[in-house]
């Protein structure tokens, strides 16, 4: 199976990068152990957050030994398992998407997360990796730091055949944890490790759904079929742009590569229409405008919360604006901002760990006739509910304020504060291009610029009616695509 850190689309990999590969694939053999020939039971069970919601259900993947007389079946002829991991919120997030549209189209979503199987070795390695990363996004405040270290690393790191060629090896480390599940059963990766496990368990249908619109190789999973969000990123991506430096690579198979247009929940695509007119109609009528502030996975953006809340409070007092302000699950990201901004505390109501508060605190927003005031912080401890959140608040928002990543494919009127990787940056162009999105602010008074931008010209009217055209061309129709092609993958279409 280390063939595949030899050769990558036909382009060969010197010796020394093989060697490295094999090196550091033995290494994490050494430090997390060696569970490939490990039988690890399969257990699925309904999920607790968002079965209800997504039609979702846990593939639990258990130690050695156990009993799973218990457990349900898998769905055989309409069953599909969405393969991810939690690295920051954003494969979770496109997870949700898959899961919201397979269910509509009548098929059983299995949600697989390849970092919640503790006892393997496969969660081990991955949960270092995200423990680097995430040391990274936050050191990444520093300038020297982010300029000399954390840029070059998720633009060209990232972006080389090497890469993939370490992390193809490190794969064949988590493929145990699919050798129970049924090899027929589709598999849609929002991360290109649950697609290369996949592919190294033998499972026969396998589309990749590369999150990022600057192409990397570190997204390569050869073998699975990879669906593409942006044209732009397509052409990369067909070509290998730059994966080998200055040399030509061989392209990628056509058939291995299909553009489907953005990842959305069908929840979010089918009420399009009415959400945007009720932006209008919002400030048409002079009523708040709803600003959604939501915190990524690693944390790293909590000053930036802190000024625009600052900048906004004579506003809020003055019912020209509204805050929500998603902190995930980082509580104490919500206990600083209050500390450090008493003044925002006699206009805070909180929305604290009780899901069905926020989604019926969501569901009354969408209302028209109630009006929205304040700043309303939400927090939920568990991570299912903790990314759900922003999807429930995002419809009754009218500009949602977010770093330039998976969120900058919504159908949402978008203010695009300073990216976490040099990568996203592409995020925010492509956004701006199609419309529905501002250039990336990358420091504090650009970003109360484009406030002000919202608040007192029709920029956001501007969005919607964009937002609205992209919807007539198919653009937000991609998760819709994966899993028809997933499935039609199965059925040999």
């Amino acid at each position: 199976m280390s063939e595949k850190s030899r050769v990558i689309f036909g382009n060969e990999m010197p010796e020394s990068v093989y060697r490295k590969a094999i090196k550091t694939r033995d290494k994490n053999i050494k430090k997390f152990g060696d569970d490939r020939n490990a039988n690890y039971p399969i257990n699925i069970k309904e999920n607790a957050y968002i079965g209800e919601s997504l039609g979702v259900k846990n593939v639990e993947v258990m130690p050695e030994g156990s009993d799973v007389k218990g457990t349900l079946p898998f769905d055989e002829e309409k069953g599909l398992i969405v393969g991810n991991i939690r690295m920051g919120f954003g494969h979770y997030r496109i997870s949700m998407a898959m899961a919201s549209c397979a269910k509509h189209l009548g098929y059983t979503p299995y949600w697989m997360d390849l970092n919640s199987y503790p006892h393997t070795t496969c969660t081990k390695v991955i949960s270092a990796q995200n423990d680097l990363y995430s040391l990274g996004s936050r050191l990444s405040k520093n300038p020297i730091f982010n300029k000399l270290v954390w840029e070059p690393v998720n633009y060209e790191g990232f972006r080389a055949l090497s890469y993939n060629a370490a992390d193809q090896a490190n794969a064949e480390l988590m493929a145990p944890v699919y050798k129970n599940v049924p090899k027929d059963i589709p598999v849609i990766a929002t991360h290109v490790w649950p697609a290369q496990a996949a592919i190294h368990a033998g499972m026969k249908h396998v589309v990749n759904a590369v999150p990022d619109n600057w192409p990397m190789a570190l997204h390569f999973s050869e073998g699975s079929v990879h669906t593409i969000q942006c044209r732009n990123a397509y052409m990369g991506y067909r070509i290998l742009n730059g994966m080998n430096k200055k040399e030509i690579c061989k392209p990628m198979p056509q058939k291995d590569l299909v553009y489907t247009g953005h990842y959305i929940d069908h929840e979010l695509v089918a009420n399009i229409e009415s959400d945007c007119a009720a932006r209008t109609a919002r400030r048409k009528d002079k009523k708040p405008m709803r600003f959604l502030l939501t915190i990524g996975g690693a944390g790293a953006q909590k000053e930036i919360f802190a000024a625009i809340i600052k900048y906004l409070l004579p506003k809020i007092g003055a019912k020209e604006a509204a805050l929500y302000v998603n902190v995930g699950d980082y509580k104490q990201v919500w206990e600083d901002l209050k500390n450090e901004i008493p003044e925002m505390k006699e206009h805070v109501t909180e929305h604290l760990g009780d899901f069905k508060d926020t989604e019926k605190f969501a569901e009354c927003a969408l209302d028209l006739s109630n009006d929205i005031s304040g700043i309303h912080g939400f927090w939920h401890e568990n991570i299912f509910e903790a990314v759900y959140c922003t999807n429930l608040l995002m419809r009754s928002c009218d500009v949602l304020v977010t770093k330039p990543s998976e969120l900058a494919f919504y159908p949402v009127p978008k203010l695009f504060i300073k990216r976490v990787g040099k990568h996203e940056m592409w995020g925010a162009i492509h956004s701006a291009e199609v419309g529905d999105g501002t250039l990336e602010c990358r420091d504090i008074p650009h970003t109360v610029q484009m406030l002000d931008q919202f608040l007192t010209t029709p920029l956001l009217d501007e969005m919607c009616e964009n937002i609205i055209e992209n919807k007539k061309a198919g653009l937000y129709d991609g998760a819709y695509k994966v899993v028809e092609l997933a499935m039609g993958m199965k059925k040999g279409e």
